[in-house]
């Protein structure tokens, strides 16, 4: 919660709505953990959602935060939205292979309509409208998944070609754990050999028809790098919402 608040301070933008969201531990249902909270708190996103009629940047704490977002994208622009999942974990899992029920590693594949069925949006992505970027970490299980759904990947050393033919309307997830965390390490679940922060801001700044984004799994500590990682979190957004 406090590095979702730190974030969105961070973002520059004309207006900002807070999402008044449960903080509970909930009940472990059908395989996901808190499932009961999760979906109060997507009822209430989606609710926020409904009365703006612009260019959304989510600021959240973990990726669970960007289900309501991107739904609401794909029902707007059907099927040309490309959503752009950049970050170290591909979040692929399924109740059935994450014995946690962590459902911040679910959220990409419930988009895609393999997940806890209350969850899985009325209109789900489909496999091409995807590109996971900065991938290097993951189960296997995941990648026999991408493998099987055809999704395209890209890794931190090709990065840029996330560029290459892209089109049309674009949803940028980004989860700052696909940086390098000798660069930015207040995130929850940090991988080595990440992402160049200026690297990445010079992507999102090259990216065209941006019409939502999110930046997810901040976890300010208070240390001495903070500074520094607030500056990269403030022009990330300012990329995002040129």
């Amino acid at each position: 919660m406090a590095g979702a608040r730190r974030t969105a301070e961070l973002i520059p933008a004309d207006a900002r709505v807070t999402v008044p969201v449960l903080d509970a531990d909930g009940e472990m249902k059908a395989g996901v953990r808190a499932l009961d909270v999760l979906l109060e708190n997507l009822r209430l996103t989606h609710e926020a959602l409904a009365g703006i009629d612009d260019v959304v940047i989510t600021a959240g704490g973990d990726c669970g935060v960007d289900l309501a977002p991107i739904a609401a994208a794909r029902k707007r622009h059907g099927d040309r939205l490309t959503v752009l999942w950049i970050d170290a974990h591909p979040d692929v899992y399924t109740p059935q292979t994450l014995p946690s029920g962590s459902f911040h590693g679910m959220v990409l594949r419930t988009l895609l309509g393999d997940g806890a069925a209350p969850l899985v949006p009325e209109r789900p992505l489909a496999p091409e409208q995807v590109i996971l970027a900065g991938l290097r970490t993951g189960d296997a299980t995941e990648y026999e998944y991408i493998e099987r759904a055809g999704l395209r990947t890209r890794g931190v050393e090709d990065l840029d070609r996330v560029l290459d033919g892209l089109t049309g309307p674009v949803y940028v997830h980004i989860d700052l754990d696909v940086l390098d965390p000798s660069e930015f390490g207040s995130t929850c679940y940090p991988v080595p050999d990440g992402v160049p922060s200026q690297r990445l801001v010079d992507l999102v700044s090259r990216l065209d028809n941006v019409v939502g984004a999110a930046i997810t799994e901040h976890a300010p500590s208070g240390g001495p790098g903070e500074v520094g990682e607030s500056e990269v979190i403030r022009r990330l957004g300012a990329a995002l919402g040129r």
